[in-house]
């Protein structure tokens, strides 16, 4: 089965929303200013599974596999920032996603070697993003991992693993660095 059948086959009940989702997307992806901001906002409250109010979407930031991510209010979402939510996404109140920043929720297989890379499937692998989480510039968020309340991760980081609530991340992999809260609930 070539590429194009099994995709068809994989996303079946999907097609049409991804292909709304692209052409949407490519027609409102660069729009400037506040009113770019509120077009998209409109069109992904439609293509996502649920996006809360008062979210700001920027010129060139990208969502695809819209049905499958999950968004609470007040979230932001920087230029060139990527969220595939082909395997689940969830993301609470208040998160900020920096400029070109990655969250994926899949992955390709690889185990196989008798059979090419480019033949196999992705593996679902959801991820949750808590209130008040700060992604910064370039992180990247594999599959799989939960982001707890009020982390932050630095800009660069690689979350390969869950990151517990108020921690600061940075690195790849991510090391926690400090807490935005020490152990007497008093902030830093």
């Amino acid at each position: 089965m070539g590429p194009v059948q099994r995709f068809l086959k994989k996303y079946q009940k999907n097609v049409f929303h991804l292909l709304l989702e692209e052409y949407l997307g490519f027609l409102t992806r660069s729009l400037p200013g506040i009113e770019g901001m509120i077009v998209r906002r409109g069109i992904y409250r439609l293509l996502c599974k649920k996006l809360g109010k008062s979210s700001l979407i920027y010129a060139g930031a990208y969502l695809t596999h819209a049905y499958g991510i999950e968004i609470g209010d007040k979230f932001s979402i920087n230029s060139g920032a990527l969220i595939d939510g082909r395997g689940r996404i969830k993301i609470g109140n208040g998160v900020m996603v920096g400029p070109n920043s990655v969250i994926v929720s899949s992955r390709h297989q690889f185990e196989k070697t008798d059979i090419p890379m480019t033949s196999l499937d992705h593996i679902m692998q959801p991820v949750a993003i808590d209130d008040d989480v700060w992604i910064g510039a370039l992180a990247f968020v594999k599959g799989g991992v939960r982001i707890g309340k009020g982390a932050v991760i630095s800009a660069g980081t690689a979350v390969l693993a869950d990151v517990p609530e108020y921690a600061i991340v940075t690195g790849v992999p991510a090391i926690i660095t400090g807490y935005r809260k020490d152990k007497l609930g008093k902030d830093n």
